[in-house]
């Protein structure tokens, strides 16, 4: 069993960052929040298939379930692994999971 990636905080404390694996874009309802939070290129705006069956947004929110624009994956191996997304999205549409080392 290997172990994941482990860093330090400012403080000296240690740290495991969650790396984005997915994007579950049947939930997303394209507000951006991610995109906007995250600090690197990760995420991106485009249009929904609107194919999709499993698009059903049964929520009472204030938002708009005839969106058609919805976030993806632009560069997943640009993650730093923050999971600031994870943290603004009202949707809970982002799935992260640490990562071991890679050899060099």
């Amino acid at each position: 069993m290997s172990e994941s990636i482990t860093g330090l905080t400012r403080g000296g404390g240690e740290w495991q960052p969650a790396f984005v694996i997915e994007l579950n874009q049947a939930n997303c309802i394209g507000c951006g929040r991610c995109f906007k939070v995250c600090p690197r290129d990760v995420f991106e705006l485009t249009e929904r298939d609107m194919s999709e069956d499993d698009y059903d947004d049964d929520y009472d929110d204030d938002f708009d379930d005839d969106t058609s624009m919805v976030m993806a994956l632009k560069d997943q191996m640009d993650c730093i692994g923050c999971q600031a997304c994870s943290k603004v999205c009202p949707k809970k549409c982002h799935t992260h999971s640490p990562m071991p080392p890679t050899a060099a």
